[in-house]
């Protein structure tokens, strides 16, 4: 009789390649401005080589997940990529509540938003207005994982979640063995960072993310009653904005926003 396998030993299989490489275009694809790209432009963004890439673009486009564009050297991504998402159900707070606010405030922000929960030592963002702004420098945030320590959005979300919560991310932080890690044992950094940020009133970021070193940003929580479940941040290039224009312009029409959603997060579970 066959010994049944392990968990861990059932959930080890081979990467399909083929598959990994279609979506890395697909992905691509939707980073490009309008979600049209030629081969070249994709080839160059995921690493793949253009012939291989023209094989992967046309078997999409026999699936309509892609079509042609124009004179047939660009390509789009095609409505079929859109009912693959029907299925997908997000939190009902995020897309009834927040959704909405955030792109009825973004007139006022100008600055491109997301909005993040936590998810272990990571924050990922779950909603955003990168790619309805006009000042934004990207097109596609939703789904990334955002440090804890050294980004607004955890700052924001570690400064004014529940104690039970804040100490087991914490914990978890601890273990890890990168940059992360090293930070969440200076317990002098963190209590630094976290009294900053409840006496300010709100978080800062002013490129300690090495990812976005040009980037400052600030955040609020978001919270449901006195607990933050989330955060939104606001996303500016630092030569672009003073410090005295985020405080007295900026991070109050942030904090209306985060206000907003909170208010109708409350109501929405009273609901």
């Amino acid at each position: 009789m066959k010994t049944p396998k392990t968990i861990d030993e059932a959930s080890t299989y081979r990467e399909v390649r083929g598959l990994t490489r279609g979506l890395a275009v697909l992905r691509g694809l939707n980073e490009l401005p309008g979600g049209i790209g030629t081969v070249s432009e994709l080839a160059r963004i995921t690493g793949i080589h253009r012939t291989t890439v023209k094989r992967l673009l046309e078997t999409l486009r026999s699936e309509g997940l892609v079509h042609h564009k124009d004179d047939g050297a660009s390509y789009c991504l095609g409505f079929e990529v859109r009912r693959l998402s029907e299925g997908y159900v997000a939190a009902d707070w995020i897309d009834q509540i927040a959704a909405p606010a955030m792109r009825m405030h973004l007139r006022a922000l100008s600055w491109p938003s997301d909005l993040a929960t936590p998810d272990g030592a990571f924050m990922i963002v779950r909603e955003s207005t990168h790619r309805a702004s006009l000042l934004s420098q990207h097109r596609a945030t939703i789904g990334i994982r955002i440090p804890m320590l050294v980004s607004s959005l955890g700052r924001a979300w570690l400064g004014w979640c529940n104690e039970e919560e804040h100490e087991s991310t914490l914990r978890l932080l601890r273990q890890r063995t990168d940059l992360a890690g090293d930070l969440a044992r200076d317990k002098v950094y963190v209590r630094r960072i976290l009294r900053e940020t409840r006496s300010r009133g709100y978080a800062v970021n002013r490129g300690e993310w090495s990812a976005e070193p040009n980037v400052v940003s600030i955040g609020y929580p978001i919270k449901d009653a006195n607990h933050a479940i989330g955060a939104i941040n606001l996303v500016l290039q630092r030569n672009l904005a003073s410090d005295a224009e985020i405080e007295n312009r900026y991070a109050p029409l942030l904090l209306k926003l985060a206000d907003e959603i909170s208010t109708g997060l409350a109501s929405f579970a009273r609901g």
